[in-house]
C-alpha cells in the first residue's frame, strides 16, 4: 500500500510542508529510514538527525525545523506514528469459524465473524459477540460474557460469570477472575471464605500477559473505560480502577483500594488495602502507597510522598555515612567542651 503524503496528512489532520505528492510506502526510524518511508520526530532530543535522515518526509511536531525535507506537521506526532502504524500494518484477520479441536458447550452464544482456535473452550452459558478471537488454550468458563471485538490470546483464562466488554485485549497466560485472597482465622487454622462476586472488565481495556485480576468476595472487581495494564499485574478481589489509568508491570493493588481516572502506577508500585487514590495522581516505580492519596499530585517514595521531596531525599542517601562521620565528629567535640566547662576551664 502506497499513499501520497497529502492523504497521510489529511488522515491524520496534519498540515504538509513541501512535496505532497511524494509517495510513501512504509514507516521507518530516522536512524534506518529510507527512500519511500515516513519516519517521525517526536522526542527534540533527535531533532539533529532529521537533517541526515534519508526518509522521503518526517512526521513531526508543529513548526519543527524540517531541513529542507518533505514533511507533515502535527501536533502531537507520536500519537500520529501510532494511528499510521495502524493504518500501514494492522490489517484485521479474516475470521476462520469454529475450528475442529476448540470446544464449544451446549447454548453458547455465538456471534458473527468469530475465530475460536483449536485447543480453545467455552463452557455452558457463555455469550461470544461479533468478531471475537479467541486462540488456543482460551478458557472460558461457564456464564462468561464477552463484547463485541475481542481478542483473548493463547492461554487466557475467565472464570465464571465475568464479563469482558467491547473492543478488549488480553494477552497470553492472563486470568480474570481467580479467587480473590480471603480467609477467616479459625484457631489455628484458615476457614477459605467463599468468592462469590465476579470481574468486569470494561470497553477499550489491553491487560498485558501473566496478570491476575481475582473476583469480589461479593459484588464486582471492576475495570473502568480505556484502562492499559502491563504485564505481571496483581489486582485483588474488590478493586475499582477508573477510567484511562495505566498500570505497568509488576503493580500489586490490594483489596478493596479505589483508584479515580488518569491514575499512572510505575513498576513494582505497591498498593495497600482499603484505601482511595484520587483522579490523575502519578506515582513513580518502587513506591509504596499505605493511605488515601488526594488528587492531582506526583508521589514517589516508600512511603509516597511529593516527588520533587523525594529527589531531594534520594540525594541525600549516598551522603549519609559521611554525614554520620561528621555528626559523630561533632558530638565528641561537643562533650568535650561541655567537660571543659564543667571544670571551669
Amino acid at each position: 500500500m502506497k499513499k501520497s503524503l497529502n492523504e497521510i496528512a489529511q488522515y491524520l489532520g496534519g498540515t504538509v510542508s513541501g512535496d505532497g505528492e511524494v509517495l510513501i510506502g512504509g514507516l521507518a526510524t530516522l536512524d534506518d529510514a529510507g527512500e519511500g518511508t515516513l519516519t517521525f520526530l517526536a522526542n527534540p532530543k533527535y531533532a539533529a538527525k532529521v537533517a541526515t535522515t534519508k526518509a522521503s518526509a518526517v512526521l513531526m511536531g508543529t513548526g519543527g525545523n524540517t531541513h529542507g525535507k518533505n514533511a507533515i506537521f502535527h501536533p502531537n506526532p507520536y500519537l500520529a506514528f501510532a494511528k499510521l502504524l495502524t493504518l500501514f500494518y494492522t490489517a484485521p484477520a479474516k475470521p476462520v469459524g469454529v475450528l475442529p479441536g476448540a470446544f464449544v458447550a451446549d447454548g453458547v452464544k455465538l456471534g458473527a465473524d468469530v475465530s475460536v482456535y483449536p485447543g480453545a473452550y467455552i463452557g455452558a452459558g457463555a455469550a461470544i459477540g461479533d468478531r471475537v478471537v479467541l486462540h488456543p488454550g482460551v478458557v472460558l468458563y461457564p456464564g462468561v460474557v464477552v463484547g463485541n471485538d475481542v481478542t483473548l490470546h493463547a492461554n487466557v483464562s475467565v472464570r465464571e460469570r465475568c464479563r469482558i466488554g467491547n473492543r478488549v485485549t488480553i494477552h497470553d497466560g492472563t486470568v480474570i477472575g481467580s479467587d480473590g485472597f480471603g480467609y477467616a482465622p479459625d484457631g489455628a487454622s484458615y476457614y477459605k471464605i467463599p468468592q462469590i462476586g465476579i470481574v468486569i472488565v470494561e470497553d477499550d481495556v489491553e491487560i498485558g500477559s501473566n496478570c491476575v485480576i481475582d473476583r469480589a468476595a461479593l459484588e464486582a472487581t471492576r475495570i473502568r473505560r480505556g484502562t492499559k495494564i502491563d504485564n505481571l499485574v496483581q489486582i485483588a478481589h474488590n478493586v475499582v480502577i477508573g477510567e484511562d489509568c495505566v498500570i505497568v508491570s509488576q503493580v500489586g493493588i490490594s483489596g478493596s483500594t479505589q483508584l479515580g481516572n488518569h491514575v499512572t502506577l510505575g513498576g513494582q508500585v505497591g498498593v495497600a488495602g482499603h484505601i482511595k487514590i484520587g483522579d490523575n495522581v502519578m506515582i513513580g516505580a518502587k513506591s509504596g502507597v499505605a493511605g488515601n492519596v488526594e488528587p492531582n499530585q506526583v508521589l514517589s517514595g516508600i512511603p509516597v510522598m511529593p516527588h520533587r521531596d523525594w529527589l531531594r531525599s534520594s540525594g541525600i542517601a549516598p551522603k549519609l555515612p559521611e554525614m554520620k562521620k561528621t555528626l559523630s565528629a561533632l558530638e565528641k567535640r561537643v562533650a568535650e567542651l561541655e567537660a571543659k566547662l564543667a571544670k571551669g576551664e
